[in-house]
């Protein structure tokens, strides 16, 4: 089983000290059955005055730091060492309910499930709704994994992948749009046009492990990823990147699941002070095997 060390270092800089409010740090990789948390630590400067542990309404392990002290730096340090051995790629049979869509969710589960089937976002025109039905078979009922798979690669074939400096996500119209966008915005997309076919889709944020394979043509690493989770009765949630093109959870290390991606931001928090004392913000991920840490280790 691999293990795998991520090391997340985020740097506020201000031109002058200035007091800080509550920050909230959701950087620990979440526990599973395919992932299991080895060591972590989260190291931040200035200490704060208090530091506690809370599990949010998904179940995602998230820090709460309070201050007393200004500086005109603040400094996050997060490294994990986690046990990553990514499922097998889900296979349904023609016995199970979800092989064919359309499909029903089980009435015992569908309460449960109904947050993440209904859409959060406008689509007035129905412009988003004719996408999404562009991955359905002109005579159904249609192979379910064919619509998943054919949306995941087909955001990624027919869309450009570029870096915003805007904060938050943009709507999955601009998106559509546009045919560019972040991984959080192709994910927000995947999954609004999911959710008007009537899937259980949410948001996932994590962090992208790049194999020395450049073959993969990965994007999206060295900063915090984000794709999607599908639930399918007899599968469970089932993981889906539209920007790589990864089904299942291959190379990607979960660290939060949340209805809307405004509730997995990985670092949000205020500071007290002139609106021209902020400068800027660094923020330097890795991710590595154990053996290639402690190589790079070796040659420093």
């Amino acid at each position: 089983m691999p293990l795998l060390t991520i090391h997340h270092k985020t740097v506020y800089r201000y031109a002058r000290p200035v007091a800080f409010g509550e920050h909230r740090i959701m950087l620990r990789p979440r526990d599973g059955h395919d992932l299991r948390v080895l060591d972590s630590a989260l190291v931040i400067d200035p200490q704060p005055m208090s530091l506690r542990w809370i599990h949010d309404v998904f179940g995602n392990s998230t820090a709460i730091a309070a201050f007393d002290e200004r500086a005109d730096t603040l400094t996050f340090v997060s490294t994990a060492t986690v046990e990553h051995n990514p499922a097998d790629t889900f296979a349904l049979t023609p016995d199970d309910a979800a092989y064919f869509y359309p499909f029903l969710y089980d009435d015992e589960e569908f309460p449960d499930l109904q947050q993440f089937v209904t859409p959060q976002y406008g689509d007035p025109n129905g412009e988003l709704s004719a996408w999404a039905r562009r991955f359905l078979d002109v005579e159904a009922p249609t192979p379910t994994f064919n619509i998943l798979s054919g949306m995941t690669h087909g955001i990624r074939e027919s869309f450009s992948y570029r870096k915003r400096h805007e904060h938050g996500t943009q709507h999955p119209l601009d998106t559509l749009q546009t045919k560019s966008g972040t991984c959080r915005d192709y994910a927000l997309l995947m999954i609004e046009a999911l959710r008007r076919l009537g899937f259980a889709a949410r948001f996932v944020s994590g962090y992208l492990a790049m194999p020395t394979d450049s073959a993969h043509g990965y994007v999206g690493g060295g900063s915090t990823h984000a794709w999607v989770q599908v639930y399918l009765p007899s599968a469970g949630w089932i993981e889906f990147d539209p920007t790589n093109g990864i089904v299942g959870t291959r190379d990607l290390i979960r660290v939060a699941v949340a209805r809307d991606p405004r509730q997995a931001v990985p670092l949000h928090g205020v500071y007290l002070g002139p609106p021209d004392a902020f400068q800027r913000m660094d923020v330097d991920i890795t991710v590595v095997s154990v053996g290639e840490d402690a190589a790079e280790r070796e040659t420093v």
